[in-house]
């Protein structure tokens, strides 16, 4: 599609965020939705989705749902898609699942191509796949299912009668078929009953999922004759997908998903962005539903001076003390900018908090002398030994706000010289997902809120407004607990080393056997 002579050319990119777990997007809409001017999403979207734009993007909510007042009309949609591209501008319709299976895509195609848009389609993970495979249904199989059929259970009344060829569905799901009925809640007793209707046996086994794919995921196995009762009596709502066919009987054994360490928790991360990913990962692999909402950033220090003195003079130190990874990340950018390499760190032993820090150090080939077993500030003064320090210098390149424990016990075992130098500082972050945090603790969804520093803690208690009392917490050391019992947490979670390896085994370790749910006890 090419726009009219004398038109900036944008594009609209239709993209299905998938089914509800943010990793569960595809990696073209991921790459998509982060080079966005523009993006117009749904209800159903993630919000964990919406952070992969840019920060200058502009986000639309569309509001769609299924059986819910719609924020747009469609036709005003439409012509919102137009107009930004017309502008020139990178737009991406953001739509849950798929955007060509029941989601009024193709209609949004069509618009685009009347008025001459280029677009493009990028395929999402449907729910009418994953809420079954989530659900421990496989809707095909070689012996038991050879094909599959996907119905939508909200068809529109002002066609009259229906378009679903529910005779010929049911004659075929009688030999082998497997029937996935999307948006069907709101009639779901209408439905099964046409199905009935039509011939399929009262005991054909089906299924019903809820929210599938994320922490709030229910599943309810019963009958076509069942089902509707056993439903409302589980409370099954929008969204949510029905299967009926044979081989939704293989739930039993096939239900893989609530036996995940983390299934059905909620599990807030307060790291900072650009470190909280792996952290986050983690947690989503043994099947949590995490929320990252960081409550810390890493910026300059106000001013490096006290940094490029040290830097100037690198060969005089004895040591250097690194107390993070960022501390290191920071220390060696400014080398770097001031024209210097680690050659310039000379004769200088070097001494790391803890495992995390010696592996940043390890990645720019710096041996590490001393780590403590246990990883605070003041055991590194045993790592090092009481001889290394009497008459010695020391440089700790560190935050700009930071405990002053370690120089102080410095000086006071005799170091010669200790400089503290500034390497970058820590900010409360922008455009951090407060409203929806707030959100899920009044409705007491959260399971555990994660703290990797005093800081983590109190930024989040200052951004939230309110203490921590009745939020559980899972702390990565002493000094975090302290701060977070301080702020009223309840603390639950410790790890007895203070890594994020640590602390995410803890974390599974606590929910491995069944224990009080959030809100309980």
């Amino acid at each position: 599609m090419s726009p009219r002579a004398g038109q900036k050319s944008g594009r609209v990119f239709l993209v299905g965020a998938g089914p509800g777990a943010p990793d569960l997007i595809t990696i073209r809409g991921a790459d998509v939705l982060s080079r966005a001017d523009v993006v117009i999403y749904d209800n159903l979207v993630s919000p964990e989705l919406i952070r992969l734009a840019p920060a200058r993007a502009e986000l639309i909510y569309a509001g769609k749902r299924g059986g819910s007042q719609k924020i747009i009309e469609q036709s005003e949609l439409n012509a919102m898609l137009i107009a930004h591209a017309r502008k020139g501008r990178v737009v991406v319709r953001l739509k849950g699942g798929d955007p060509f299976i029941f989601g009024r895509g193709g209609e949004e195609a069509e618009a685009l191509a009347r008025a001459r848009v280029e677009f493009e389609v990028v395929p999402g993970v449907t729910s009418a796949i994953a809420g079954p495979a989530f659900g421990g249904v496989p809707l095909t199989h070689r012996e038991h299912g050879s094909f599959v059929a996907f119905v939508t259970g909200h068809e529109d009344e002002s066609k009259g009668a229906s378009a679903v060829p529910w005779d010929d569905l049911v004659a075929a799901t009688r030999h082998g078929g497997t029937l996935v009925i999307l948006m069907a809640t709101a009639r779901m007793r209408a439905t099964l009953e046409r199905i009935l209707a039509a011939g399929l046996p009262a005991e054909t086994p089906a299924v019903a999922v809820q929210w599938a794919t994320t922490a709030a995921q229910k599943t309810v196995s019963a009958t076509l004759a069942s089902l509707a009762d056993a439903s409302a009596r589980e409370g099954i709502g929008a969204p949510a997908v029905i299967v009926v066919g044979e081989l939704a009987a293989m739930r039993e054994s096939l239900k893989w998903v609530e036996r995940t360490p983390l299934f059905g928790r909620t599990i807030v991360v307060t790291r900072a962005r650009a470190a909280a990913s792996e952290f986050a990962t983690a947690l989503r692999r043994l099947g949590a539903e995490v929320v990252e909402f960081p409550t810390i950033e890493t910026a300059p220090p106000r001013s490096y001076a006290a940094l490029d003195r040290a830097i100037k003079r690198l060969h005089s130190f004895d040591w250097i003390i690194f107390t993070s990874a960022t501390g290191v990340e920071s220390f060696i950018e400014r080398m770097k900018s001031r024209g210097r390499d680690i050659r310039a760190l000379g004769d200088a032993s070097i001494a790391a908090i803890g495992p995390a820090t010696a592996s940043r150090l390890a990645d720019y080939a710096l041996q590490v002398a001393a780590v403590p077993d246990e990883y605070r500030a003041e055991e590194i003064i045993a790592a090092i030994g009481i001889r290394q320090i009497r008459g010695k210098r020391f440089l700790i390149p560190r935050a700009e706000v930071a405990r002053e424990a370690l120089p102080e016990i410095l000086r006071e075992r005799g170091a010669k010289e200790v400089i503290v130098a500034p390497a970058y500082r820590t900010i409360k972050p922008k455009g951090a997902q407060i409203a929806r945090v707030r959100e899920l603790m009044s409705a007491g969804s959260i399971d555990l809120v994660t703290f990797t520093s005093s800081s983590t803690v109190t930024n989040f208690c200052e951004m939230i407004g309110t203490s921590g009392k009745g939020i559980r917490a899972a702390a990565i050391g002493p000094i975090t607990a302290a701060t977070a019992q301080q702020r009223e947490f309840e603390v639950i979670v410790q790890p007895r080393e203070y890594t994020i390896e640590a602390l995410t085994e803890a974390i599974r370790e606590y929910f491995r056997f069944p224990r009080p749910s959030r809100g309980e006890g």
